[in-house]
């Protein structure tokens, strides 16, 4: 079984700063992408960053110059450090992962999500 837990939301003002993690832990061979989502009050569910399984970095256009990911292998963690933050960032949080569990298993996991406020 693998699981990922989120961590680092939180209540910021505009212009600030803050810095999630999302932990993989459990049956883990592999790692093949890694995937920060989030969610705003009545949005649909939105990609904003993350590692392709071709280890290319991606953001959405609107958080492009402001967030950045990083990831620590030996970890099996992944970091959004958000700056310049937006009211409009206000949103869920939630981590997304491909991982190989086993020889040839692959699932797609999901964390428990992260609350983002940012206040004006």
């Amino acid at each position: 079984q693998v699981q990922l837990t989120e961590s680092g939301g939180g209540l910021a003002q505009a212009g600030g700063s803050l810095r999630l993690s999302c932990r993989a832990s459990g049956s883990i061979l592999s790692i093949n992408a890694m995937i920060w989502y989030r969610q705003g009050p009545g949005q649909p569910r939105e990609r904003v960053a993350g590692f392709t399984s071709d280890g290319l970095l991606k953001y959405a256009d609107s958080v492009k110059g402001r967030f950045a990911i990083s990831r620590d292998n030996a970890k099996n963690t992944m970091y959004l450090q958000m700056n310049s933050l937006k009211p409009e960032d206000t949103a869920v949080y939630y981590c997304n992962a491909h991982v190989e569990d086993q020889p040839f298993s692959y699932l797609e996991v999901w964390g428990q999500g992260t609350l983002v406020t940012v206040s004006s």
